[in-house]
This record gives structure tokens, sequence and C-alpha cells, in this order.
């Protein structure tokens, strides 16, 4: 089955999570050291500079991607320092009725450079699991942990669609330069969304104008969603 397949409104489906943790546990602490997380090689996407910000046309950008051999698994203490890889992140931005999900990461978030930062976008690394090899249908596979990522952050319960609507990349900070961000765009029945992890904090549902007010507390990633909203 291929990613655009994939895109499809049978996504239609209740999310409610009890989904197993990806990373490694030992003495109640994340062995960050040990941690792996999928990333993909820069050098797929060609010789020249990379787009810089939000791009709204992924199809040429989906079918390098999720080519055979494009993913792996990286330790993160690596992945963090080679900027000849970038670690894929999935950006879920959920939305009801015109109004977006927002919240403050809170500092238990597991990336300590953006906390205390507004964000619309749900999701983090993918780690490995037992039934995650990286044979087969890539696309697949990277759906499957998305669910699987959301599901261990917030709780949804009603229906919802699932539609890859753009790509995040800025190499102008340190965070930026090692990461790609997949944005899906998430859009719920009803607002019946929780939040699961301690990081997620003042969650609410905002309108479009109400998010470009506070636009300056948002972490970047966030800032370029809420730029191209309403063309997603």
């Amino acid at each position: 089955m291929s990613y655009r397949q994939n895109q499809r409104t049978s996504a239609e489906r209740r999310v409610k999570v009890a989904a197993p943790k990806g990373m490694i546990l030992e003495k109640g602490f994340f062995m960050a050291q040990k941690e792996r997380v999928l990333v993909v090689r820069r050098d797929i996407f060609g010789d020249s500079p990379m787009f810089h910000g939000l791009m709204l046309d992924t199809r040429p950008y989906l079918d390098n991607l999720f080519a055979r051999g494009a993913l792996s698994f990286m330790l993160r203490s690596l992945a963090e320092k080679d900027s000849a890889h970038k670690q894929l992140i999935p950006y879920v931005v959920i939305s009801c009725n015109g109004k977006f999900l927002t919240y403050i990461r809170g500092k238990r978030a597991g990336e300590k450079r953006l906390v205390g930062n507004r964000s619309i976008g749900i999701g983090g690394h993918i780690n490995p699991i037992d039934d995650m090899p990286l044979l087969g249908d890539a696309f697949e596979t990277y759906q499957t942990a998305v669910v699987r990522e959301i599901a261990e952050e917030v709780t949804i319960t009603t229906k919802h669609t699932d539609k890859i609507v753009a790509l995040i990349n800025d190499d102008t900070n340190e965070v930026g330069r090692v990461h790609l961000g997949m944005v899906h765009r998430w859009d719920l029945e009803l607002p019946n969304v929780e939040r699961r992890e301690q990081m997620i904090t003042q969650l609410e549902f905002m309108t479009i104008p109400e998010l470009k007010a506070v636009k300056n507390t948002m972490e970047t990633w966030s800032q370029l969603c809420v730029d191209g909203l309403e063309k997603m």
C-alpha cells in the first residue's frame, strides 16, 4: 500500500490510547544514550539546499522519503550531531470546528530547548519497537508509528481524518538543523482530546486569529504552521 493510498479518510477511527512506549526504560529513567530514533538521509533530496520553512507541495519529497533504504534508526545522541541525517518528526495539527488544538510545553518535555513554548503540533521522535521493521512498505510502518506516538501523548475519543499537508525544514537553528517535520492534519468530529503526557499543559482549542495573536510565544515550527493554516 503506497503513501497515496494511505492519504485517506479511512483514518476515521477511534484513537483511544494505551499504546506501548517506544523508548528504552531502565530503573524508571529513560536511557537517552541508548535511545534510537528514525532518521532520513539528507542526500535523498538531492545535492541542492533543502527548502526552508513550510513546504505545502509534499508529493516530490514523499516519493524519495519513503523509498527503500532512505529511512533507518540511529542513536539519538549521534543523530543530534549528524547534519547528514534528519530526524523524522510527525507533527500533528489537530482541528475541530474551525479551531486548532494548542498547548504549552511543560518542564517534562523531551526536547528541553522547547520548554515553555506554545505549540500546535503533537508528536515526537519515532523509536523502534518489535513490530516495526523498516522493510516492505515504509510508509505503512511510519503511519502506524504516528498513531502510536500520538496515542502516547493524548487521548482522542472521536473519529478523525488524517492527511499529510506539509513538510517543515529550518536549518537556521540548532534544533531544526537535524530535524524534519512531517505535518499531519487531523480533523476531529468532536473536540474530545485529553492529555496523557505531563509535558503537555494548558491544552485548549483556539481560532486562527487567536493563534496569530500569540504567535510570538510559539516554537518555530508552530509559527510556520500558523502562517499556513488556511492553505493546509
